[in-house]
């Protein structure tokens, strides 16, 4: 089974929940999650955050995960292409 990231309206959901004193258990039944991502949300939520913060937090984090761009020396760049060239 693949993991699908929380939406927005989830992260809402979930700081209104916890603002209301509802259970994990029972958030998690209502949004059809499994606690986990639930309790990293309000672990976040009780050090003072919002779940606008959580998600630009997540966007922030995906921006530095994938392959980093190689940038190769201008003396290889020639080589390569005159090689190419050759053929």
């Amino acid at each position: 089974m693949t993991y699908t990231h929380l939406t927005t309206d989830e992260l809402v959901m979930i700081e209104s929940y916890y603002h209301q004193n509802i259970k994990v258990a029972k958030i998690a039944e209502f949004l059809k999650r499994s606690r986990t991502p639930i309790y990293n949300v309000i672990h976040f939520l009780k050090e003072g955050h919002t779940a606008l913060d959580y998600y630009q937090q997540y966007k922030e984090n995906k921006k530095r995960c994938g392959r980093q761009r190689i940038i190769l020396p201008k003396e290889q760049q020639t080589y390569i292409k005159e090689k190419v060239n050759q053929g």
